[in-house]
């Protein structure tokens, strides 16, 4: 079962969830259109060798939530083999890249996956993608900003929230700073506000 994403907050990385309202989880879809939010899992930081395999970055839950999926991008890029490297990342081959040029060419490309594609969460557990770029709120409905980032240093996981004048500030993702959540907005504890 994941348990946090990479300290960089990006990934599909798991958390514990704080208090929740009755309104049901976040929709995959962040704009509503029918949309699958797509899940960045791993990003290519260059090639390995000269038959086309490529470096990865892991992003989120590391080797072993990457290891299942065989398609990324909407299928674009297809997954022949997949290696751990023993230094925290991966070396990969996919079927459309042949030789080291090609596989140079995906130097700085995002490995995706649509939300619906990871694995179901225990009661109580959440994505730390289906907080990003949810409208924070306080209690009392003022905007706040929006939750730009979640990170995780050990302690607890942290929510990054960005001011609508583009400052940036963090809390605890703890019941004593976030009240609730769900689909529509995280509700932020007034004493929290910058």
């Amino acid at each position: 079962m994941p348990t946090h994403p990479s300290p960089s907050g990006e990934g599909p990385g798991v958390g514990a969830v704080p208090p929740r309202s009755d309104k049901p989880q976040p929709d995959p879809s962040p704009s509503g259109e029918g949309l699958e939010r797509l899940v960045p899992l791993a990003a290519v930081t260059g090639a390995h060798g000269v038959t086309g395999e490529v470096r990865l970055k892991l992003l989120g839950e590391g080797f072993a939530a990457l290891k299942p999926h065989k398609r990324f991008n909407d299928g674009t890029l297809s997954l022949q083999k997949l290696r751990d490297d023993g230094k925290g990342g991966a070396i990969a081959r996919f079927a459309e890249v042949s030789d080291r040029t090609a596989a140079e060419k995906l130097r700085g490309t995002v490995l995706s996956v649509p939300r619906s594609a990871l694995p179901p969460l225990a009661e109580g557990e959440f994505y730390h993608s289906d907080l990003l770029d949810l409208p924070v709120v306080t209690g009392a409905g003022e905007v706040v900003g929006r939750v730009c980032a979640v990170e995780n240093f050990g302690a607890t996981d942290i929510v990054e929230i960005e001011t609508p004048d583009g400052k940036t500030f963090m809390v605890p993702l703890i019941p004593a700073a976030v009240h609730e959540w769900d689909a529509e907005r995280l509700v932020l504890a007034e004493d929290f506000r910058p």
